[in-house]
């Protein structure tokens, strides 16, 4: 499971890096997340599908996070934590860099906690859970 999981955020992080220099491709959103998912957050908890909404949303988010000065973003980090011998919970450690004209570079440390499947030999998130990212942005004045 731990190659897979692995091979799984390799990709994540290739496609958010694609994306957020705006070569967006959501068929690879579908090799991504698992057909349904949820999610948690200050903002509270959801459920949603692996859909138009979630793409739409994610260029949304990527489009978001360009205005605000994201310029970069890596995994520095990444721990799992078996559940069962298909299923755990991948701890990401990413840094995001942002810069714009009245913001120096700035990278800035955050984690999330994903729900990963292994289902026919293939690694999909249907789930995540992040601390107040939008605070951590107001602290660095990013926002």
């Amino acid at each position: 499971m731990e190659a897979e999981v692995r091979k799984l955020f390799q990709r994540y992080e290739r496609f958010f890096r694609r994306s957020l220099a705006g070569n967006f491709d959501k068929a690879q959103v579908a090799e991504l997340y698992a057909s349904e998912f949820i999610a948690a957050t200050p903002a509270g908890v959801m459920a949603g599908k692996n859909d138009e909404t979630l793409i739409q949303a994610m260029v949304q988010g990527y489009d978001h996070n360009r205005r605000i000065g994201m310029r970069d973003m890596r995994i520095r980090g990444l721990r799992l934590s078996p559940i069962d011998d298909l299923h755990c919970v991948a701890h990401v450690a990413w840094t995001a860099t942002y810069a714009r004209d009245d913001l120096p570079e700035t990278a800035i440390d955050f984690d999330v906690h994903y729900l990963v499947q292994l289902r026919d030999g293939d690694a999909k998130v249907f789930g995540w859970m992040s601390g107040d990212e939008n605070a951590l942005l107001k602290q660095h004045g990013v926002i």
